[in-house]
């Protein structure tokens, strides 16, 4: 065992003194020492219950003879860092995180691992680490948020984002803005839709890393106790069998997510963090792969922001074990592939009786689209390539040109939509938010919802270097790679440039001459901001492009 290291032997006399301080016993000693790495906090509602997660997962390892040690990591909220400074340092969290996690196990080698997220970049950031450590481990999350409920309609924290455009357009008053705040999320766990948090947690599971459940069993409820109590159980067998991460995570498995993803319709900060966290295991993720697959894969589902489904609906219709069922009915899933339950997929499957319990929610038998929610621009404006969640587009947006209107930050972009500037038919473009020129790859929340608040969805696109919501929905394409900290070519797109979209024919262009191009380009020097945060100043040293998943190179 690795934590014999710390147990055994003459010399390591000491350490069990240390060890004796924790209230250990020498039988304790004699036992497997798990490693539960909880990310609970008071200030993010994803995180809020997360000590009653732990408390379940160590019941679990005690249950199993194993010896439960619990240590913490930190996590941020998307909602709360959301349009201010704050949000820059939400994705360089994800390194923060995965760093934090292999410092702890490794200068206290545990047996094993149960690591406990909920939110966003806590996820992947998870996962990252648990591959890098490649030691026994199971990610068990802490559950998605109930939906609201709004005069008689069902809501969400996008709901309370798209109002505020609908206040500045006069079509909801201040007082219903106030009590809608109040409505919308009703508790503790993730928000309700297909936002990136559950996104990752779903296809956390479709990976093999978490158990059947992970992604949809509600926060509230007592089944995700259990859940979590079970996976305590279950870290132990992973132990005794010595099964590991990498052989969970395979060529099988990735194909398996990008195939969920594309038919659950997740947020496009998957193309983000898949590449990442597949890196840890030495296997590459190319832009190309997601869109060969969104090709292939049919869009099942519409979740909020695509739809007016949340995730407590896809667990009653039967959860991700039954899309994974019904893909796999389609030929578009390796059922041989490994789980965290020491059982293949189709066994998972089989054991479970995995079937579509609502059609409603689960459209295997009327898809919505032949293609996935997910596709990959390229053209002139993106050489490297952008993402736009097409599940989410409106049909009349699907191919748009029309004339930029450029901004060089989201708030500028924020207040002149705010301000009325924007009008029916323009493209936002909004440049240096990506993964250098951010610094830290901003999420453009409060514009796009502000845009679908006061009605423009149909008529006005957002392209940006920078990053969306998983709450995002409407023409919003982001990770335009190269980015204009890099020189792309979004940093040379002037005011009334004509910009082509055409997703069916994933193309994103800039309609501008190659001899103007070259002349933009002579003497063009990409605006140097001042970035007072030592982290942040090494965070944009060394993060690649989004097209390679912003990852540390």
């Amino acid at each position: 065992m690795r934590s014999e290291k710390m147990t055994h032997g003459l010399e390591k006399a000491p350490h069990r003194s240390l060890l004796y301080a924790l209230g250990l016993t020498r039988e304790e000693m004699s036992r497997p020492l798990i490693g539960v790495v909880n990310s609970a906090n008071e200030i993010v509602p994803g995180h809020l219950h997360l000590d009653i997660i732990a408390r379940a997962v160590k019941d679990g390892v005690r249950l199993a003879g194993g010896v439960p040690v619990e240590f913490p990591v930190i996590g941020v909220c998307d909602g709360l860092a959301m349009h201010h400074e704050g949000m820059s340092f939400s994705l360089p969290s994800r390194e923060v995180i995965a760093d934090s996690i292999e410092i702890m196990a490794t200068a206290h080698p545990f047996d094993a691992l149960v690591l406990i997220p909920n939110c966003d970049k806590v996820v992947p950031a998870m996962l990252m680490a648990a591959l890098r450590l490649n030691i026994p481990a199971l990610l068990v999350s802490g559950g998605p948020m109930m939906g609201g409920t709004h005069r008689g309609k069902s809501c969400d924290l996008i709901s309370v984002f798209e109002a505020v455009g609908q206040v500045r357009t006069g079509t909801m008053d201040a007082g219903e803005l106030a009590e809608l705040e109040t409505e919308a999320c009703p508790g503790c766990g993730s928000c309700a839709g297909m936002f990136t948090a559950n996104s990752m947690n779903c296809l956390s599971e479709s990976v093999g890393l978490a158990l059947p459940g992970n992604g949809t069993i509600p926060a509230v409820t007592a089944q995700r106790v259990r859940l979590a109590k079970t996976a305590g159980m279950k870290i132990m067998e992973l132990l005794a069998k010595n099964i590991r991460p990498r052989d969970i995570v395979t060529e099988k498995s990735l194909r398996n997510a990008v195939t969920m993803d594309m038919a659950l319709g997740c947020s496009t900060n998957t193309v983000l963090h898949l590449p990442a966290v597949f890196a840890e295991a030495g296997l590459k993720l190319p832009l190309e792969f997601f869109d060969e697959v969104s090709r292939a894969t049919p869009n099942l589902c519409k979740l909020s922001p695509a739809g007016h489904h949340h995730l407590s609906d896809l667990h009653q219709a039967g959860g991700i074990p039954a899309v994974i069922n019904a893909l796999a009915g389609l030929g578009l899933i390796d059922a041989s592939a490994l789980t965290v339950t020491g059982l293949t997929l189709g066994e998972n499957l089989a054991a479970l009786n995995a079937r579509i319990l609502d059609p409603d929610v689960i459209r295997a038998h009327a898809p919505y689209s032949p293609q996935g929610g997910i596709a990959i621009l390229r053209g002139s404006l993106a050489p490297d390539g952008a993402v736009v969640k097409q599940s989410a587009v409106a049909p009349e947006m699907m191919r748009h040109t029309g004339p930029a209107r450029v901004f060089n930050s989201e708030e500028a972009a924020s207040a002149a939509i705010l301000g009325g500037d924007i009008k029916k038919g323009d493209v936002i473009v909004i440049a240096y938010e990506g993964p250098k020129g951010g610094p830290g790859m901003r999420e453009m929340l409060s514009p796009t919802a502000t845009i679908m608040g006061m009605g423009l969805g149909a008529d006005v696109a957002l392209i940006t270097d920078g990053r969306f919501s998983g709450g995002t929905r409407g023409a919003a394409i982001g990770h335009v790679s190269p980015e204009a900290a890099q020189a792309g070519p979004i940093a040379l797109v002037r005011e009334g440039d004509a910009i082509e979209i055409d997703i069916p024919e994933r193309k994103l262009n800039l309609l501008v001459t190659e001899d103007e191009m070259a002349r933009r380009r002579q003497g063009f020097t990409p605006l140097q901001k001042t970035v007072a945060s030592p982290l942040l100043r090494r965070y944009a040293k060394l993060v690649s492009s989004a097209a390679k998943g912003a990852v540390f190179e």
